[in-house]
């Protein structure tokens, strides 16, 4: 009973692996393109940042507004918004353009930040105007959404 319940925890762990590697495809851009920094009113939690397709992004307290932390398994559940070489970060809709920036990544490459923060998106978040991953603490740290001022959100949703 003890080896079925530990195969299909197994199991369960490998296809989350797999929905979050299929989730993450195509959250990088292509080289000279642009990585767009938007925002989005999320109710309970006012106007806070998304990406191009208006998925909520999140800081990582962990990250401490100086590096990415979230690697590997971390990062499959919570993908970074890398930037390809050769693609600039741009601000739209409220977001501002002086906060946007990025850091390198230690899987390789670069990640986008706002106001320090590495960004990240989740893979809970499966359409606009989620932010389930509010207030998680989960992966070795806790998750926040940010205002357009830069401001950490910690409001639970």
């Amino acid at each position: 009973m003890k080896r079925m319940l530990w195969v299909a925890a197994l199991a369960a762990a490998a296809a989350a692996l797999l929905v979050a590697t299929v989730a993450s495809a195509g959250r990088e851009s292509k080289a000279g393109a642009s990585v767009v920094v938007s925002t989005k009113t999320v109710p309970k939690l006012g106007t806070v940042l998304v990406d191009s397709k208006g998925l909520t992004l999140y800081m990582f307290v962990p990250d401490k507004q100086k590096r990415v932390t979230c690697v590997k398994a971390c990062a499959a559940v919570w993908p970074p918004v890398k930037v390809a070489a050769g693609a600039k970060v741009v601000a739209k809709g409220k977001a501002k353009k002086s906060l946007l920036g990025s850091d390198p990544n230690p899987s390789g490459g670069r990640v986008a930040t706002y106001n320090h923060w590495p960004l990240y998106t989740y893979v809970s978040d499966t359409k606009p105007g989620q932010a389930t991953g509010q207030g998680l603490n989960l992966n070795g740290g806790l998750w926040y959404v940010l205002s357009p001022s830069g401001k950490v959100i910690k409001t639970k949703p």
